[in-house]
């Protein structure tokens, strides 16, 4: 046999597993995205009173088909000034930093392209990092003084975040040891006393979950691309294909971060209390959670104004009962418990970062966005103070409880103290700002970015 088939053919073998798992990714990521932006849309409509895209399918469900055709098949606008080739290359290296990220990512226990690597939650922090790189090249590429700016804003935005985040992860890591994203999630479960990080260190959660919003340029915190100032930013001069390459990338990134922090600081696919033996009926709440769903669509197909809608609302009643019948299945019979923690781990993942990404949507809906100066001084003047504080402070407790032997819920005895000692730092902190801003002139000249 040829030694170019044998060797292709070999390595298919070794790492077929990966490999699919990469291509299901690439290939239904894009549609998950699509319609995650239609729950954005949705609930963003019953903030306001409004129905949300309802003409393009049954409750406006094809909208994403619809909006991905429309770019595809609209005009590819390049400015004359601008840098060709950097204004081609700029999105497809922000969307290619996300995915790649991905890879790092145990969406379960049997879910993971790169799996095993030491490396693990920096391989992913690092590589999303390179996100920025797209944004601040397809800025400056299209020779534009609004992509410019907003091309600055998001570098500083980044740099300003990236540090508090990463001090963030780091209190977290000092509870593992490990980098490895199986061992973390491992070390919220060990030995009948596992406790998920978020209750050991709720000050790095918030902290985290403060920088990620920054981090992925979502509101408040969405400067690069404030319309009102700079009227799409980095974005300004990308159409059709291109604009959604850069869509795409940020709400992979949103995934990202997402499953960064559930790995992280809320157990994995871990479900609640899962080291605490007669707490095991929680292992029934997926199957009643989709049975629900499915049970409240039979109840409203009645009052759908179409028989299309009707008869779509019953289809995903019958899809739901499916779905519930296959996570009841591991938990009753015996010969299909193997397949456990792969089915319920990957529905507890899921469901935790689709909470995580619901409050993005949440706090871009009722919070109103910050001037650059305030975001600025938000991050360098209290967050940054705050985690290394906070990392300080748990590095003291771990020392403390490992002096008096505490192991899991036994050490919320010493870092509980350490996270009321920071939050009591982060008072004081917050009430030097405003006696600060209270010396200042008002008659001042303004900040530049603050007009």
């Amino acid at each position: 046999m040829n030694p170019v088939i044998q060797g292709t053919i070999d390595f298919l073998k070794l790492y077929w597993a990966p490999l699919l798992c990469g291509v299901a990714i690439v290939a239904i990521l894009p549609l998950i995205v699509g319609y995650i932006v239609l729950v954005e849309r949705k609930l963003m409509a019953d903030m306001q009173a409004r129905l949300g895209p309802m003409r393009v399918g049954p409750h406006g469900l094809l909208q994403p088909i619809a909006d991905a055709l429309k770019l595809l098949i609209k005009e590819d606008i390049i400015p004359d000034d601008a840098d060709k080739l950097v204004f081609w290359l700029a999105p497809v290296l922000s969307v290619g930093a996300a995915l790649l990220a991905l890879a790092g990512l145990a969406i379960g226990p049997a879910f993971q392209i790169a799996q095993d690597i030491n490396i693990g939650i920096l391989f992913v922090v690092g590589i999303s990092a390179m996100g920025i790189f797209g944004i601040v090249l397809g800025g400056w590429a299209s020779n534009s003084h609004y992509s410019l700016m907003g091309a600055l804003r998001s570098s500083a935005q980044l740099v300003s975040y990236e540090t508090a985040a990463g001090m963030a992860l780091v209190s977290a890591l000092l509870f593992t040891g490990t980098l490895n994203i199986k061992s973390i999630v491992v070390a919220q479960s060990k030995d009948g006393e596992g406790i998920w990080f978020v209750m050991l260190a709720p000050v790095s959660f918030f902290t985290y979950l403060v920088a990620s919003i920054a981090e992925t340029n979502r509101a408040p915190f969405d400067l690069p691309e404030a319309e009102s100032e700079l009227v799409a930013g980095y974005m300004t001069e990308f159409s059709g294909f291109r604009w959604s390459l850069y869509f795409l990338a940020e709400y992979t990134n949103m995934i990202v971060v997402a499953s960064v922090a559930t790995t992280l600081f809320l157990g994995g696919w871990l479900r609640p209390f899962a080291s605490v033996p007669w707490m095991n009926f929680l292992d029934f709440v997926p199957t009643l959670l989709v049975v629900g769903v499915g049970a409240y669509c039979i109840v409203r197909a009645p009052k759908q104004p179409t028989r299309v809608q009707q008869l779509f609302m019953l289809a995903v009643a019958g899809l739901c009962f499916v779905v519930g019948v296959a996570l009841a299945v591991p938990v009753i019979v015996p010969i299909a418990k193997p397949f456990y923690a792969g089915v319920h781990g990957g529905f507890w993942f899921i469901f935790k970062v689709s909470l995580y990404i619901y409050f993005f949507m949440w706090l871009r809906f009722t919070i109103p966005r910050y001037r650059f100066d305030q975001l600025m001084r938000l991050g360098w003047h209290f967050l940054i103070p705050l985690s290394i504080i906070n990392v300080l402070l748990v590095g003291v407790a771990l020392i403390a409880g490992s002096y008096f032997n505490l192991h899991g819920w036994g050490l919320l005895l010493v870092t509980t103290p350490a996270a009321i000692i920071t939050l009591v730092a982060a008072l004081l902190i917050l009430a030097v700002e405003k006696e600060r801003d209270a010396g200042q002139d008002p008659n001042a000249a303004s900040d530049f970015y603050a007009g």
